[in-house]
């Protein structure tokens, strides 16, 4: 018998499905869900066994959360994470259920924030500001942790009826102990109009920032995020042009077969008289 006619283990299959959610498009989990789902037959195989990858994908995406009573919602990363499929939102000092699935928060209770001698709050405050007049529909959600103060911030754009999702995300952390920072820039984007093109493109930062007030080291942690990001989404935009002029050029032949440039007027000349010689 051959090997391609041999039946494929259940952990393969989780395996193999698993690395498709984990590495879905943004704004397109729902559709590589519903494909694997198919491929796979087995629901509870794909519940049982691929529940780990739901959560590791919203984790790492960022994933935007309302919650009740919260204008501006929490972000689901590796830093909130309690317990369980619980998370926390530090800003309202509230801990929350998150359906992996559904991306639907539940449960919510109080719960406990580590101030980092009052940085973590003022810090936060800053960052808000920032994300909201430098991202149009931003959040950002800003965590304490020991020495550590760490901002997470998301911004999408979904344009499924045009064919392309795309999504920032940027983590920034501050120690106030040895006034290092460090950041991670990701840019991904996913367009698929008669094709699949994907960007994927990250950042990593350091830079350090002397600790004085809590009020003064935000402005200066502030004004590291604000210079980074501004050059990184600059040179984004600088490559794509470089790319459009000579990359893709490259990739798709420059003239038809005939040699010679398409003369769209006349073709819809053509076109037209063909109409008008049926009327």
């Amino acid at each position: 018998m051959s090997e391609y006619d041999e039946e494929i283990p259940d952990d393969d299959k989780v395996k193999i499905v698993s690395d498709f959610i984990v590495n879905s498009p943004p704004g397109e989990f729902n559709e590589v869900f519903n494909d694997v789902r198919v491929l796979l037959g087995n629901d509870q195989l794909l519940k049982d066994g691929a529940s780990e990858a739901f959560a590791t994908y919203n984790e790492s995406q960022f994933t935007p959360c309302p919650l009740p009573d919260s204008k501006d919602g929490a972000l689901v990363t590796p830093h909130g994470h309690v317990e369980g499929n619980r998370y926390v939102d530090p800003r309202s000092a509230k801990s929350f259920a998150f359906d992996h699935l559904r991306k639907e928060a539940s449960d919510v209770q109080d719960a406990e924030i580590e101030g980092v001698d009052g940085y973590r709050a003022v810090f936060e405050s800053a960052v808000s500001e920032y994300v909201k007049s430098h991202y149009e529909k931003g959040i950002c959600t800003v965590y304490g942790k020991g020495t550590k103060v760490t901002a997470c911030i998301e911004h999408h754009k979904f344009q499924p009826h045009n064919f392309w999702n795309g999504r920032w995300r940027s983590e920034w952390t501050y120690d106030t102990a040895s006034g290092a920072v460090t950041g991670n820039l990701k840019v991904t984007v996913h367009y698929y109009e008669d094709g699949n093109v994907q960007l994927v493109s990250d950042k990593d930062v350091t830079a350090k920032v002397i600790k004085v007030t809590p009020d003064g080291t935000a402005a200066k942690f502030i004004k590291i995020i604000e210079a980074e990001e501004n050059a990184y989404q600059t040179a984004i935009s600088a490559n794509y042009s470089v790319m459009s002029d000579s990359t893709f050029k490259a990739l798709r032949r420059a003239l038809p077969i005939t040699r010679t440039k398409v003369d769209w007027h006349k073709v819809l000349n053509y076109k037209i008289g063909k109409e008008l010689a049926n009327k």
